[in-house]
């Protein structure tokens, strides 16, 4: 078996999240499954055109959500400035995408734009609010779908990714709980990208790395979560997020996925064990479960997100992210990258981004 580089992780991440994110563009949002598969069939396994009278409408199959068109502008950051800038993502927003939303969801760049975003555009535009003022309370997904480019950028250096994370995040939102997990998923993600299993250790390493005081989670009792013995020192405190369970969900998420007595079956329905609205605590437990169970087979793991209904787009794009990272660039079929509208540009993107990642 040849062994997957830093590289091939780096650039098959970054792949997967935006074919996650394109595969979700027709069938986007159906809470009601009947209707899913009336529309699309009993099984979605590529590309598909948005209807007239939905989401997205006027869109092509292969092309990119605002999710996706914001992480692209996140990686040509990157690569433009060779690291992470806040000033210059900053800019790029103000002058790339917001001159061309109006407030609205179902208005912009990608037809819709999140909640998150709609709130940061009127902070920031209409109330004329310095950057670091513009974060919102919504507890979507939105954040970890750019900021897994800057989990790829730092995968080596966990202290810089939870870092530029979260300066990142609370651009746009500022709650505490989505603030850690996103910065949760992104030390997920820049694990596999080092060449980690994604498997019921997972949590273990990654609350290594806040011992060693490179994740800024607070461990609140013992080794292998043993509780204090009478006179135990207050464990120090890491950093800012004041709980490590952010960090022990994936670990509970991979052992699921490997114990014998627990399937759920077929696995789309992972989106109605854990929920299928647009939340952070309904879409991370399901990508995390599919990106174990899926781990070496790239295709199940994203048209098992896809076919579950409601926000399959986000639960695509992180589970993509997470099975390109496992797979990297050569498990993933051919046809996802072919298919994307943009799939030169998003290559080269890809491709520039891995090589930071694999120097550093």
């Amino acid at each position: 078996m040849i062994a997957i580089t830093l590289f091939e992780r780096a650039e098959g991440a970054i792949l997967g999240a935006f074919i996650g994110d394109a595969l979700g563009l027709g069938p986007h949002w159906y809470y009601d499954l009947d209707a899913l598969r009336r529309d699309y069939g009993d099984w979605i396994d590529g590309y598909t055109d948005p209807r007239p009278d939905r989401y997205h409408a006027g869109l092509r199959a292969g092309d990119l959500s605002q999710a996706g068109i914001i992480l692209k502008l996140t990686l040509q950051s990157l690569v433009a400035c060779g690291g992470y800038d806040e000033a210059d993502f900053c800019r790029r927003l103000d002058t790339e995408l917001f001159p061309h939303l109006d407030g609205t969801p179902a208005f912009g760049p990608g037809g819709y734009t999140s909640q998150s975003i709609r709130e940061a555009w009127r902070r920031r535009v209409v109330q004329q609010r310095d950057w670091g003022e513009t974060g919102g309370h919504a507890d979507d997904t939105e954040a970890i779908e750019r900021t897994l480019a800057l989990a790829v950028r730092y995968a080596r250096h966990p202290r810089e990714l939870a870092r530029t994370i979260a300066g990142n995040t609370v651009l746009t939102q500022v709650d505490e709980a989505v603030v850690a997990l996103t910065v949760a998923y992104g030390a997920v993600l820049g694990r596999l990208v080092c060449g980690e299993p994604f498997d019921p250790h997972i949590s273990g390493k990654l609350m290594q790395l806040v011992t060693d005081g490179s994740l800024p989670f607070h461990a609140v009792t013992g080794n292998n979560l043993q509780p204090p013995r009478p006179g135990d020192p207050d464990p120090p405190r890491a950093g800012r997020f004041a709980s490590p369970d952010a960090l022990l969900s994936p670990g509970y998420m991979a052992r699921a996925a490997a114990d014998p007595e627990i399937r759920i079956e077929p696995a789309w329905k992972v989106s109605l064990v854990y929920g299928m609205p647009c939340a952070i605590y309904h879409i991370l437990p399901a990508a995390y479960y599919l990106a174990a169970r899926f781990r070496d087979d790239f295709e199940a793991a994203v048209l098992h997100a896809i076919n579950g209904g409601g926000q399959n787009m986000a639960r695509a794009m992180l589970t993509g992210a997470l099975v390109g990272a496992q797979v990297g660039r050569r498990g993933i079929p051919q046809r996802f990258i072919d298919g994307l509208t943009e799939h030169r540009e998003i290559e080269e993107l890809a491709v520039s981004l891995a090589a930071q990642a694999a120097s550093v």
